[in-house]
């Protein structure tokens, strides 16, 4: 029971197949009391998966391009819980013009959009549920790696190339109060973000063929036990890392 206690909130639950999904029943089983986000119109869509879990978790509504809806959850949190343990941030998106090619062509309006969803949306968290995160806290977001470019990804690598920044900043400004924050940089999987992603089977067969471990794109339990063991307190001297899964994929070239 790693969580036994622990009061979680999780954002990004789509489907079974969603990396936040595995964290949620995860977390469930090792005894943590989560609620779920969803927004616009994937909120019935996360409502109906969250039934599939163990027990089902309330669904709150949390558009983070609304600062109101933000604010309405850390309220509703403060009214349960009075505290938040941990936080899951698996909130991204970027336009179609932004992926699979044509880098330089992408609108500002379409790239502000990719920014703010996935790369922003942590600091507005961050700065709204500041007051509910003291002391062992643990904020982790979902990454892919950013210290290169790849084939289609465009504006949301640079998007968490931002996010990968923004979390050691968030470190800094967090630390003195007892709150880690960090990524896991997780490798390709099938969720319904990667099918948005022109290109993505190239990912995927690279990661195959060259992970030292090997890799299941199908698996996100790897991912989800990284996540939930930064949540626990094994890790409590961990913040402001990067912390990749992926096989050993990161560590080998060409």
């Amino acid at each position: 029971m790693l969580l036994e206690g622990k009061k979680l909130l999780i954002t990004g639950v789509l489907t079974e197949k969603s990396i936040a999904y595995a964290v949620a029943e995860l977390a469930l089983e090792q005894g943590a009391e989560i609620v779920l986000t969803g927004a616009g119109r994937g909120l019935k869509l996360t409502q109906r998966t969250a039934r599939r879990l163990p027990s089902t978790p309330d669904v709150l509504e949390m558009d983070v391009t609304v600062p109101a809806q933000i604010d309405a959850v850390r309220d509703n949190l403060q009214e349960r819980w009075g505290k938040v343990d941990g936080i899951l941030h698996s909130i991204g998106f970027a336009p179609s013009d932004c992926l699979g090619g044509g880098f330089l062509d992408a609108p500002w309006e379409s790239v502000a959009t990719a920014i703010h969803i996935s790369t922003y949306s942590l600091a507005a968290i961050l700065g709204s549920f500041r007051p509910l995160l003291g002391q062992g806290a643990s904020v982790v977001t979902l990454d892919f790696d950013a210290g290169v470019a790849w084939p289609g990804y465009d504006w949301m690598g640079v998007a968490k190339a931002g996010l990968e920044s923004l979390v050691r900043y968030a470190t800094r400004d967090l630390g003195a109060s007892g709150v880690r924050v960090n990524a896991v940089a997780s490798g390709p999987l099938k969720t319904m973000a990667a099918k948005s992603i022109p290109g993505f089977r190239a990912f995927e067969d690279a990661w195959v063929e060259k992970a030292p471990l090997g890799w299941d794109i199908t698996d996100p339990l790897p991912t989800a036990r990284a996540v939930c063991a930064l949540f626990s307190e094994w890790l409590d001297g961990v913040t402001g890392e990067i912390v990749h899964v992926d096989g050993g994929y990161h560590a080998i070239g060409a």
